[in-house]
This record gives C-alpha cells, sequence and structure tokens, in this order.
C-alpha cells in the first residue's frame, strides 16, 4: 500500500457547498424578507452571491483581508446590488448564515460507501480545509461523517491557508505522516492541487465539474466513486 494518510478537502469536494449555501440563502430569502426590501430575483441574489464569496475567499486566501470582513461583505457586496447598503443588516445576515449553513447535509453522491471502503482498507483519512474551525467541525457532525477523520486541520487551528506549504506542513506534523506515504484530495486546482504539489505531496483532482487543468495532477477522478479504482 503506497499511501497510508489521505488529507481530503470538505467543501466542494465531499459536502456540497453550492446545493447547502444555496438551500440556506433561500431560508435566509424568506426569513428576512428580501423580496419586500428590493431582492426581486433570488436566482439573481444567489448568482451574485457566488461571484461576490469566491472573490472575497480569494482576497482572503491572499491575506488582503480578515475573515470577519468575508462574512459580513460578501452579504453586504450582494445587497448592495440591489440598493440595500445597510451594514446591520449585512452583519445580522452573515451571522444568520454560518449558524444555518453547517446544519446543511447534502454530501457527494458515494460519499459515506467511499468513506467506509478507505476506513474497511486501513486507510487514515483528515481533511485540510481552509474553512472555520467551529463550522467545519458542526458540518462534519450534521452530515454524519466526523467519525470518518483522525485530525481535521482548518486554517483557522494551523494559522495558515491552503495553497500556502505552511498548512501542508503542519497537517504532516500533527498526524505524523510522511510525505511519501500523504496523499491530498481536492477540487480546486490551485488551492488543493497546486498547493499539495509545493508541499511535495501527491493529489488526487476531484473533478465534480469536468473541466480541463492546466496543471498534470497525481489522479483525476470525476466522481469519488472512481477513488476505489485508485486505492
Amino acid at each position: 500500500m503506497k499511501y497510508k494518510h489521505l488529507f481530503f478537502d470538505l467543501d466542494h469536494t465531499i459536502w456540497d457547498f453550492e446545493v447547502n449555501s444555496r438551500q440556506t440563502l433561500a431560508e435566509l430569502y424568506i426569513t428576512m424578507d428580501l423580496e419586500k426590501k428590493g431582492v426581486d430575483d433570488f436566482e439573481k441574489f444567489y448568482k451574485n452571491y457566488i461571484i461576490h464569496n469566491d472573490k472575497l475567499w480569494e482576497r482572503y486566501r491572499n491575506g488582503f483581508i480578515k475573515v470577519d470582513e468575508l462574512r459580513w461583505k460578501r452579504m453586504w457586496l450582494t445587497l448592495i446590488d440591489f440598493k440595500i447598503g445597510s451594514e446591520p443588516f449585512a452583519r445580522e445576515m452573515g451571522n444568520k448564515f454560518l449558524d444555518l449553513l453547517p446544519t446543511r447535509k447534502i454530501l457527494f453522491p458515494h460519499t459515506v460507501e467511499v468513506l467506509e471502503y478507505l476506513i474497511n482498507k486501513n486507510y487514515q483519512l483528515h481533511l485540510i480545509t481552509n474553512g472555520f474551525e467551529k463550522t467545519q467541525h458542526s458540518k462534519l457532525k450534521n452530515a454524519g461523517i466526523e467519525n470518518f477523520f483522525k485530525e481535521v486541520i482548518t486554517s483557522e487551528g494551523s494559522n495558515s491557508l491552503k495553497p500556502h506549504k505552511e498548512i501542508f506542513d503542519y497537517a504532516l506534523l500533527k498526524t505524523g505522516a510522511q510525505k511519501k506515504e500523504s496523499i491530498m484530495l481536492g477540487d480546486n486546482i490551485e488551492v488543493d492541487i497546486q498547493g499539495a504539489m509545493n508541499a511535495g505531496i501527491d493529489q488526487v483532482y476531484v473533478n465534480h465539474l469536468q473541466t480541463k487543468p492546466l496543471i498534470k495532477p497525481t489522479y483525476i477522478v470525476h466522481s469519488l466513486i472512481e477513488l476505489k479504482d485508485i486505492f
């Protein structure tokens, strides 16, 4: 067995961030009366949120903004698109979103089946995630998959973020894993795959969206079930 330690990403890789965040925003759209406040089109609101969220996450990863700013500003910028400029309302919405989001349970197809398969093969499973400590643990618990993972390394807990080498070094140190027996599994080519490459760790690109990567990962799968072919 070449690999012993499998380091998974969480959001967009095994936990379906798009579906779960959409459900959460749809609930807030109703409970916070957004239609009456001037948000006349939920689809547009959701699409704009994803754009702002992605841009702010990139700024956060590159150290330009702090976590608090990310949490409320993604709401604020989306609301501004609909001419709602209230910062307190955006902050309230940001807090409610973070309370609700981790209670969602939708995983990508075959997640539990594959995690069980890997555990039965005696692999040690861990997570390396750029998410927040409390939020990510809450997601794992509510989705019923927390017991699969020995160590959960978050950006908050490690004081670093993927793709920086430091978070991978921290993960190896915390798990007692060697680089040659470790592999990173994630959906983001720049963050998970390039990050692991830079840290000298093999990678599985979990390519749910079937994109054409510009770099060549160690392995590519288009569905989690294909991991059984590798491991």
